[in-house]
């Protein structure tokens, strides 16, 4: 009888402890599968690189900053997915003169807070935005802004402006109540729009979450929950992404690239980006003030080499200032790479290379790859430099200060215009103008297409100023990528155009 009673207790605890790892299992496997078959239906994971500096529109002009800000906030126009300005929160539209716009904003459009939107909260938006030295290059064109009537607003420019359309896109014209900018709001803090999601909560240094707002305009997101993990690591963020933790990756890891295309749960985009990174080299400072040492920098680093180690040979290695898909990039007048040249450009100069001497500051792996060939080159005609790494904030803050010597960043828009304005205008010193170019021919260049409707003739324009900074040279071009976006092979609807516009309020689990 007791041998009886000893089997049938050793059968209950064996049972219990193995439904203790059945149930153990089934937490841990039910998670994993929630991830990589797209089991809850109602939230996604984002992993991205780098931590948005500000959640206020009108407080940045990055990147990272941007993926914040298209899911909170709304602009009057959005680029599409063939890079155009189209309509968001505007009705119609018309030319009236050559300098004289007018909008109608749709009815009925909801704000966070509950409010709804009208003219008054458009022209408090626009002439409040001009005021922020981050974001005003997209919007000082504007002389006056005023109410028609309650859905009506007309944009006065001081002349003809091929960038009206394509300037309303930027995050930092985004519509946000008037009550709220009388107030003093802190959008950062709180950021109230109309945009698709709201946000929830922000974990500085690791993440951000956002719930769909139920009115938006547009329709309710069908994914209510949204996580963005901060992973500055490119492998983690793989790994991340393998082990079913996030269910999309933003900046997916070049060296992993192979790798996640033959996962069968995952699926793999690619898309040639208009972003051009550089090493962007301050111009006001010692030595590379002299467009001879910048010429000779530029003609020292082997491009091929820094696309293999960098970027796993997935990138076009850059000769031109400006991104070749654009119409009106040219490589006239550009560098190549040359040791022989180089050295002749030092000798031109008259600077003694050991004399010049920079630090590169790298905000992720990436770049640190590429400015590990960077140094080695530049050793081979004298010119010594260090690797610095920063986080994405800082290093925004510090290149935008003109607080550093040398950098390697990048830059993406969605037109060509947009861009050399941003990038190489006098006017954008302290914020995109990173190497602080300050030339008198090149922004009448710029400010002569800026006024050209003609599409031709604004073409040609820019191809002239295409060779003039590459005569300058006041950085020195590295890559463009062949840019990967990597997700949960359960969503659908994910689009991405050449300058990374992804609209995640389209995006859903199949199912």
């Amino acid at each position: 009888m007791r041998n009886r009673k000893v089997r049938l207790l050793s059968l209950l605890l064996a049972t219990v402890m193995m439904l203790g790892l059945l149930a153990g299992c089934s937490s841990n496997g039910g998670d994993k599968k929630s991830a990589t078959k797209g089991g809850d239906k109602d939230s996604i994971v984002i992993a991205t690189s780098g931590e948005t500096p500000s959640l206020s529109p009108t407080e940045h002009n990055a990147v990272a900053g941007d993926y914040m800000n298209q899911l909170t906030y709304s602009m009057l126009f959005r680029t599409d997915m063939d890079l155009k300005p189209q309509p968001h929160l505007v009705e119609s539209y018309e030319n009236v003169d050559e300098s004289t716009w007018r909008f109608k904003i749709k009815e009925g459009v909801k704000f966070h807070n509950g409010d709804t939107m009208t003219a008054d909260d458009v022209v408090a938006s626009l002439q409040w935005a001009q005021g922020f030295a981050e974001v005003n290059l997209y919007n000082k064109n504007f002389v006056s802004i005023s109410k028609v009537d309650d859905l009506t607003v007309e944009i006065k420019t001081d002349g003809p402006d091929a960038m009206v359309l394509s300037n309303l896109c930027h995050h930092g014209n985004a519509i946000v109540p008037k009550k709220l900018i009388d107030e003093g709001h802190d959008f950062n803090e709180d950021p109230v729009g109309s945009g698709p999601y709201k946000l929830v909560e922000w974990k500085r240094g690791d993440s951000l979450t956002f719930e769909a707002f139920d009115d938006y305009f547009l329709g309710a997101p069908k994914i209510k929950n949204m996580t963005w993990k901060i992973i500055p690591e490119g492998s983690s963020r793989t790994i991340a992404l393998e082990a079913g933790e996030v269910d999309f990756v933003v900046e997916v890891e070049a060296m992993d690239g192979d790798r996640l295309k033959e996962n069968s749960d995952l699926t793999v985009i690619e898309y040639n980006s208009t972003n051009l990174t550089w090493l962007m080299l301050n111009n006001e400072k010692p030595g590379l003030d002299n467009e001879a040492v910048r010429h000779a920098i530029n003609a020292a680093i082997d491009k091929d080499s820094v696309v293999t180690v960098a970027y796993n040979g997935m990138a076009t290695p850059a000769v031109s200032q400006m991104p070749m898909n654009f119409e009106g990039a040219t490589e006239e007048n550009a560098d190549t790479y040359d040791v022989k040249k180089a050295k002749e450009w030092l000798d031109q100069s008259g600077v003694d290379p050991a004399s010049v001497q920079f630090s590169i500051i790298c905000s992720d792996d990436t770049k640190k790859r590429a400015a590990e060939v960077i140094q080695a080159n530049l050793k081979e005609i004298g010119i010594n430099c260090e690797i610095e790494s920063m986080d994405l904030a800082t290093y925004l803050s510090a290149t935008a200060e003109g607080d550093f010597t040398a950098s390697i960043g990048g830059y993406s828009s969605s037109d060509l215009l947009s861009y050399v304005v941003g990038v190489y205008h006098s006017s954008s010193i302290n914020a995109s103008n990173k190497t602080r170019l300050n030339d008198p021919e090149v922004d009448a260049l710029i400010d002569q297409a800026k006024v050209t409707i003609d599409e031709a003739e604004r073409v040609a324009i820019l191809e002239q100023l295409s060779a003039k900074l590459n005569e300058i040279c006041s950085q020195a071009p590295l890559w463009q990528p062949l840019t990967m976006r990597a997700f949960n092979a359960g969503l659908q609807g994910v689009e991405v155009n050449d300058g990374g516009y992804l609209y995640f309020e389209n995006v859903y689990w199949a199912e």
